[in-house]
């Protein structure tokens, strides 16, 4: 069965659960990012040490789904593209993996030869996928 990663801000959350939902429908594998949100202010009272360490945990487990994953999505709303984001378009071309974006990007050109193609919606990234 082919699968998809999604990659993408947290600010988009809801925006990459929708298009995870519309991809499980048409039968794809997804593999979202762990939103890690904290509610009720235990964010701030870990200590940063520990911070650290969640942050290499989340950082891993999508660097593992990257792995994973037959296509790269950046869900890229209003073509956001933010540090980690970056981190992981550079870490799925490395693998060789092919990776669409949402929207196309005018501001970075180096980054933006990086990019298969512009993909809108999920029907017509299933179609990469056969």
């Amino acid at each position: 069965m082919k699968s998809v990663v999604i990659c993408g801000s947290s600010r988009f959350a809801d925006e990459m659960r929708e298009f995870a939902k519309k991809l499980q429908d048409l039968g794809i594998v997804v593999y979202e990012p762990h939103l890690y949100r904290a509610s009720g202010g235990v964010w701030d009272e870990i200590k940063d040490f520990d911070k650290k360490f969640v942050a290499l945990g989340l950082a891993h487990d999508h660097f593992y789904k990257i792995r994973m994953a037959d296509i790269v999505y950046i869900l890229n709303k209003d073509g956001y593209i933010g540090i980690s984001t970056n981190i992981e378009i550079g870490y799925a071309v490395a693998l060789n993996k092919p990776v669409y974006v949402y929207e196309e990007l005018d501001d970075e050109p180096c980054r933006k030869i990086l990019f298969s193609k512009v993909v809108k919606n999920p029907e017509e990234l299933v179609r990469f996928l056969k």
